[in-house]
């Protein structure tokens, strides 16, 4: 598990590290040499006419938006709150005797723990959208937290409609 993850961090390094040194396509200028040119060699009114772009650049290109907008907010509140409407479900399911599935009960009793847990995975869905959002993949980005809702809402549902064991 401890390989995982740091297996996990390198890759986000990595990923973060490469994307940091290429510049985005939005932002270059097409009018930009493809070379560098030598010093003194500059032409006045190309150089009057980069800077003209540049300030004219709009700071997010069409279809570009910014990580923490009100879409992506609502998201992960909703990631959130499926997530401890699982956490609740799940401690539910157990009171009334019932094995959860995908954690040993051990972890699931350790209520501190188990809370860890969600909240790892609540930040999870977070750092993986951001990675999306990085790396330019915005609907995936988006369905990543929709998904993950869905995912924890569902299986709060199903704990809460489990039938309670009866001794017979």
């Amino acid at each position: 598990m401890r390989f995982a993850i740091a297996g996990a961090f390198l890759w986000l390094a990595a990923v973060s590290a490469a994307h940091a040194q290429q510049q985005p396509p939005e932002t270059r200028d097409p009018n930009a040499p493809s070379a560098p040119q030598p010093a003194g060699s500059a032409n006045p009114a190309d150089q009057k006419k980069s800077s003209v772009a540049a300030k004219a650049a709009n700071p997010l290109a069409p279809g570009v938006h910014r990580f923490w907008d009100r879409e992506n907010d609502w998201l992960f509140a909703g990631v959130g709150a499926g997530r401890a409407l699982d956490y609740a479900s799940t401690l539910n399911l157990r009171r009334r005797g019932i094995n959860e599935v995908f954690l040993t009960n051990s972890i699931v009793d350790n209520h501190p723990l188990f809370g860890g847990i969600e909240v790892a995975a609540t930040a999870a869905s977070v750092g993986v959208s951001y990675l999306f959002h990085r790396t330019g993949h915005h609907r995936l980005e988006r369905w990543t937290s929709a998904i993950h809702f869905g995912v924890a809402t569902g299986g709060a549902i199903r704990n809460y409609a489990l039938k309670t064991p009866h001794p017979g």
